[in-house]
This record gives C-alpha cells, structure tokens and sequence, in this order.
C-alpha cells in the first residue's frame, strides 16, 4: 500500500518501510509522528483519489533525524555591468521512517507500543 501525502508545500509519494527526507517539522528524534494530509492511496488493486483529501486516511512515521542538507551555490551576475552574487544555501530537513499507511479506522499496533 502506499499513499501520497502533503506536507510544506510538497508532495512526496511513501510506502511502509520507507525512508524520506521531508520539509523540517518540530519533533524531535525517535517521536512518532502522524500526517493526516493525504491526497492519495493506491495498493491492494484499488486507488482512491482525495477531493482534495482523502478522508479518514492517515500514515504514521518515525522521526529518524533532523539536520541540514548538502548545500547549494546560488549565483547572479548580469552581463556587462560588473554585477555578480554568490550564494549559498542549506535547506532545514526531517527524515522519517514510515510505518503505517491506512483509510478508515487505523488497525491494531502489532509492536504492542501506545
């Protein structure tokens, strides 16, 4: 099963058991998280397309890490006039673990936690 969920301003596609590099959110490591913004869940031989949520869906993760990416160079110049600028920049990041995808009322914690 996977879905395709939303979150600061982009849209990332996660299966259970996935790790993905997400938009920064307050949590702190080892914090379970839970993304209730789901556009779409497919898997299982059926897909359901949110209008523009799907209801009652949710995918629950891991927080994994918190830290910076690898930086980039941003540079500006204009021909002819003596103008240039150079930049860099390091985007804010959270890596998550997904757990668990699902619609509807969400299924019995097998790890026996919560």
């Amino acid at each position: 099963m996977y879905a395709v969920i939303k979150n600061g301003g982009h849209q990332y596609r996660v299966e259970p058991g996935e790790r993905v590099k997400i938009a920064k959110l307050e949590a702190t490591v080892g914090e379970r998280v839970t993304f209730d913004q789901v556009l779409m869940v497919g898997g299982d031989g059926e897909t359901v397309v949110g209008t523009p949520l799907v209801e009652d869906a949710r995918v629950k993760a891991t927080v994994e890490e918190q830290g910076k990416d690898k930086k980039i160079i941003v540079y500006k110049f204009k021909r002819r006039k003596g103008y240039h600028k150079k930049q860099g920049h390091r985007q804010d990041f959270t890596a998550v673990r997904i757990d668990k995808v699902w619609v509807g009322q969400e299924p019995a914690d097998d790890s026996g936690e919560e």
